[in-house]
């Protein structure tokens, strides 16, 4: 029988804890010996592990969901799994410099295109594949995932993404036949792959802010090495992970936004410990605890 993990809506209240309404604070601050503000999540009461260095790559703004949803996440991770995360966001363009994001215990390549700088989310996604740091890309990450691996791993120097570059001869990312912008839909995991174990079910329904996904050179990504571990009812890839990474996992759907954050995405979660284990210099477990 197929097991279906469904998008939850708006859960109950979670457990009292002490909170803070502070941004999360800019990787800027962090590189000049200060932070922009206090750390974003109070630690949890009885001594929660942690605190694991989050690298969030992206160009933050009020206008984008899932950025807000971020300081929700981070408090549930620490009330809930008791992971305290020390999240700084890495703005694109601060991303560009090499081993912007080498210090860190994970990278979370976030929603929000097209970046200011399409050159630093590339590197930092570099990063952190050659490096050995868990990744998590969503939306736009995964996006951004397929052409860091077209082009450094596969060789296709010209692939390009269509939001960014729409004139250009090599299409990598292109825009999707419907727009998944607002939608909802299934995802089928592929058995055996990190991401059934994530999420513990065979099929799973996911939330989408997307106009854009690959439309060329699947067959070439697959024979270089990537999986594709979810895809919806027509077979149009929504996952990828990378065997013999720690934790290196990409979804066109974004998981930030199930639920209203109180109760992290088995995928957040599953990052979550990735980050803690690299920072405990052990090795990185993908399944739900």
């Amino acid at each position: 029988m197929t097991e279906t993990r469904k998008n939850p809506g708006p859960g109950p209240t979670p457990p009292a804890a002490p909170r803070r309404t502070a941004d999360v604070p800019d990787e800027r601050a962090r590189s000049s010996g200060t932070r922009a503000s206090p750390p974003a999540v109070a630690a949890a009461p009885d001594g929660p592990r942690g605190p694991a260095r989050l690298a969030l790559v992206g160009d933050r703004s009020p206008n984008v969901r899932s950025h807000t949803r971020i300081p929700l996440l981070l408090e549930a991770l620490a009330v809930r799994d008791r992971i305290v995360l020390d999240a700084y966001w890495v703005p694109t363009e601060d991303a560009e410099a090499e081993g912007a994001v080498s210090g860190f215990d994970a990278v979370w390549v976030l929603p929000g295109s097209p970046y200011r700088s399409e050159a630093g989310a590339l590197a930092a996604i570099r990063t952190a594949r050659t490096e050995g740091i868990p990744l998590l890309g969503t939306c736009a990450g995964f996006q951004h995932v397929l052409l860091e691996y077209a082009r450094a791993v596969c060789g296709l120097a010209s692939a390009a993404h269509g939001e960014s570059d729409p004139d250009a001869e090599d299409l990598l990312i292109g825009p999707l036949a419907c727009s998944l912008v607002g939608h909802e839909g299934a995802v089928v995991l592929g058995p055996g792959t990190l991401a059934e174990s994530v999420l513990g079910v065979d099929r799973s329904i996911e939330r989408y802010h997307c106009a854009y996904g690959p439309v060329s050179h699947l067959d070439t990504l697959q024979q270089h090495g990537l999986v594709f571990s979810g895809a919806d009812e027509e077979g149009q890839v929504r996952i990828v992970e990378l065997p013999g990474h720690p934790f290196f996992l990409a979804t066109l759907f974004q998981p930030e936004l199930a639920g209203d954050g109180s109760s992290p995405h088995p995928l957040v979660r599953a990052l979550a410990r990735a980050a803690a284990a690299h920072a405990a210099g052990a090795p990185a477990v993908g399944d739900a605890a």
